[in-house]
């Protein structure tokens, strides 16, 4: 018998599939987009701080265009499988390919606004379809 009780060992093969079986589609795709965030060299969302300038990727959620102080103002929603922020371009009522379903990566200084992370005006890079 080993030494190294069965609680520690790495799971196996067999145990990941069953694993994976079992976890739900929302899970499934939390924990691929927090590896597609590891290989891509960005900050998790989820170890954002206040005033920290970031670079992050993830997938947007939602689109809206909700004024702010009488300016139109485009937000998007986006998740990283860690947790998620809001992406604010001031002035624009729509951006081609800035939709629901789309993957991202976005540079900006983090602030909170209502408890919640938000990027305005944030630089970003439209990932390419065919990595979906």
């Amino acid at each position: 018998m080993s030494a190294v009780p069965r609680s520690e060992r790495p799971p196996g093969r067999f145990r990941r599939m069953i694993d994976r079986l079992s976890s739900s589609q929302e899970d499934l795709e939390s924990e691929e987009l927090r590896e597609d965030t590891e290989t891509t060299g960005c900050t998790r969302i989820g170890d954002a701080h206040d005033r920290q300038i970031v670079t992050v990727t993830g997938t947007l959620r939602t689109v809206t265009l909700r004024p702010r102080a009488g300016v139109p103002a485009l937000e998007a929603e986006l998740f990283d499988g860690s947790g998620a922020l809001d992406v604010v371009w001031l002035g624009r009522r729509s951006i081609v390919g800035i939709e629901p379903g789309r993957k991202l990566i976005a540079s900006g200084r983090i602030s909170m606004s209502r408890g919640r992370r938000v990027l305005f005006n944030p630089k970003y890079e439209l990932r390419p379809l065919g990595r979906e």
